[in-house]
Formats: C-alpha cells, sequence, structure tokens
C-alpha cells in the first residue's frame, strides 16, 4: 500500500511522539549505536525454520514508551497488538526489558526488528537482525539406472537449504564405500562393472542431520566363466559337471558335447541353472559319457564358453 508508510509514521507520532516521525521519515530506520549508555536490542537472533525466536530490547528507568517494528509495520505497543499475525505474542514488557516472540518462524520473518524507544522526548531506535535457517532438503536426484559396461554416467543431486548445503557423493560396493564427489552432478566416463552398486547423496549445512538419498546403479556386462571343474566319475555311478559364469543381467547356459546341445531329462542327464551357476548332472554314468564338454554362458551383450572334462576315475 502506497499509504501505508505514512499511516506509520502517524502512528508512531501518536505513540512515540512527534520526533520518533521525523526519525522514520528518512529511508530507513536508522541504528542508533554511538550512544554506549543506551539501552539496545541484541545485535542479531539466528533460529531454525520451525522454531521460536524471541526478540529482546533492553530497557532502563530514562524509557517512557516502547514499540517493536518490522520491516513495514508496526508489531506491538507496549501492551498493544498491532500484528494481526497471531505467531507474534509480547513474552516481556517490564522497567528492563521489552521483548516479543515469533512462533513457528519461516523463511519470510527473516531481516531487521526495530526496537524503538522515547526518554525525555528524545526518540532512540535499535535494530536486531532475524536470521532463520533452514535444515538440508534434496529437491531433486537422479532415479535408478542401468547402463552397458563402457558407458557415461550423469547423476545429480539438487539440494536447498540455508546456509546453502554442500553436497557428496559417496560409492557404496558391497561392505565398502568411498568418496567420489563433492558436486551435485557426478559424472562418471567410461564406467565399469565395478563401479555399479548404490551412490549416495549427501547435502549437510549443520542446521539439522544431512539429507542423504541413494541411487542404484546397474552396469550390464557381458558373461565372464569363472569356474569350472573337471570331474572323475566311475561308470554306474553319478557324475556332475559344474560351470559358473558372472554377468549382468544373469547368463543363459547351454551344455554341449562335441556338436550337440545336450536337454534336460534326455539321455539320463539333468541341467539345473540357479543364478550364475550350472550343474550337468549324470545319474548312471556309462563309457559313452566321458569327454569333453562345453559350457555356453550367453545374455544380450554376448556370451563366453569353456571345457569342462567328464572322466573315468
Amino acid at each position: 500500500m502506497r499509504g501505508a508508510p505514512a499511516l506509520l509514521r502517524r502512528a508512531l507520532c501518536c505513540l512515540l511522539g512527534p520526533a520518533l516521525s521525523v526519525l522514520l521519515s528518512t529511508a530507513g530506520v536508522p541504528v542508533r549505536s554511538g550512544d554506549s549508555g543506551f539501552p539496545k536490542a541484541m545485535d542479531n537472533v539466528t533460529v531454525r525454520q520451525g522454531d521460536s525466536a524471541i526478540l529482546r530490547c533492553m530497557l532502563d528507568n530514562r524509557v517512557t514508551r516502547v514499540a517493536w517494528l518490522n520491516r513495514s509495520s508496526i508489531l506491538y505497543t507496549a501492551n498493544d497488538k498491532w500484528s494481526i499475525d497471531p505467531r507474534v505474542v509480547l513474552v516481556a514488557n517490564t522497567k528492563s526489558q521489552y521483548s516479543i516472540e515469533i512462533q513457528n518462524v519461516d523463511i519470510y520473518d527473516e531481516g531487521p526488528y526495530i526496537c524503538s524507544l522515547q526518554t525525555d522526548n528524545h526518540p532512540k531506535t535499535s535494530r536486531v537482525h532475524l536470521i532463520v535457517q533452514v535444515p538440508p532438503q534434496i529437491l531433486n536426484i537422479s532415479t535408478n539406472i542401468t547402463v552397458n559396461e563402457g558407458s557415461t554416467v550423469t547423476l545429480r543431486c539438487l539440494a536447498t537449504g540455508r546456509p546453502e548445503p554442500a553436497v557428496t557423493w559417496k560409492h557404496y560396493s558391497g561392505k565398502s564405500h568411498r568418496f567420489v564427489s563433492d558436486d551435485e552432478y557426478l559424472e562418471i566416463t567410461g564406467i565399469t562393472r565395478e563401479q555399479s552398486g548404490q551412490y549416495e547423496c549427501s547435502a549437510a549445512n549443520e542446521v539439522a542431520a544431512p539429507a542423504v538419498r541413494r541411487v542404484t546403479v546397474t552396469v550390464n556386462y557381458p558373461p565372464y566363466i569363472s569356474d569350472t571343474r573337471n570331474t572323475g566319475a566311475s561308470v554306474g555311478q553319478k557324475g556332475t559337471l559344474r560351470c559358473s559364469a558372472l554377468a549382468v543381467p544373469l547368463a543363459e547356459f547351454q551344455w554341449y558335447k562335441e556338436d550337440t546341445r545336450l536337454s534336460n531329462g534326455l539321455d539320463g542327464v539333468r541341467i539345473e541353472n540357479k543364478d550364475h551357476m550350472s550343474i550337468l548332472t549324470f545319474f548312471n554314468v556309462s563309457e559313452k559319457d566321458y569327454g569333453n564338454y562345453t559350457c555356453v554362458a550367453s545374455n544380450k551383450l554376448g556370451n563366453s564358453n569353456a571345457s569342462v572334462i567328464l572322466y573315468g576315475e
């Protein structure tokens, strides 16, 4: 409202005397800090968003009238409340202290507050600055992602808070973790299978506990046969061949003898595939079962094979 400053000056003129009206007519309300013997308000008050702030103005027996103001309006004069904000309450009006409380403080409450006093028709003002701190909050973070080995991955973690939070990234793989970045954006060039796992973003500003969220990065890679074992078995006994392969996605297994693919349940054999392992079982080994077998592991990125021998004991 264009007329609000004029109304404020007229109100204070009536409440605190004409001299204060002259004081407010200049741009802004000056801080009278030169009179060291005169009571003053606190220099600043720092509170966390959602908490209560108490603004204190210390008085002495020279003070005859007193009021609290913010940037654009009168909050209290003596015991009279002018503010329509229910969060603003008077907590002390004594000969030595004049204090108000702002409950459930929010960001828009931040700024200067003025304690205006009058003694012997000489107005004085003292300013206190309210600083509102906000716990860190992660507003935007990358979703879980699946990429092929060798790709470039960019993860983002955008956070807010007051003061501005520091953002860091950690990589969790198995039971270990390590620091990887101190920026909102994390870029991984030529990602490897060892770099898969969870990436934790932490936003911290010491106002409250850090905000923490995680992103899972899955790295696809072709099968790699990690373990095979040649096995001996007597005729008429049970024989087992095993083949293990690491791959993402999990590998599909096939067994061959020479150029013939083996089928589960035929010719007295059973093929069991579970996770990263395939087991070929012979229930009643015969002479014709001895020989070289090929285990083939494949997924959409490629395949790998290895030879396994069943021999007679």
